[in-house]
């Protein structure tokens, strides 16, 4: 559980940091023969910084539970 909760905690501050990922997509336009037409299409996914100090906290408490339990 210890893992887990440190996991989590790393995550969470990565999430937080880094609002947003962003890639590159390619996608097939027309393929006639010898020729091929590819279009690249940029793409990003967000996430609000909530959900990054949602996945801290619940590593924190996974890592303070499991601390708990073998005491």
């Amino acid at each position: 559980m210890k893992i887990l909760g440190i996991v989590l905690i790393v995550i969470g501050i990565v999430m937080m940091v880094f609002r947003s990922i962003n890639f590159t997509t390619e996608k097939k336009v027309a393929d006639v023969g010898p020729i091929e037409i590819n279009k690249q299409e940029e793409k990003s996914v967000n996430w609000p910084l909530y959900a990054g100090i949602v996945v801290t906290v619940a590593g924190v408490i996974v890592l303070v539970s499991g601390n708990k339990n073998k005491v």
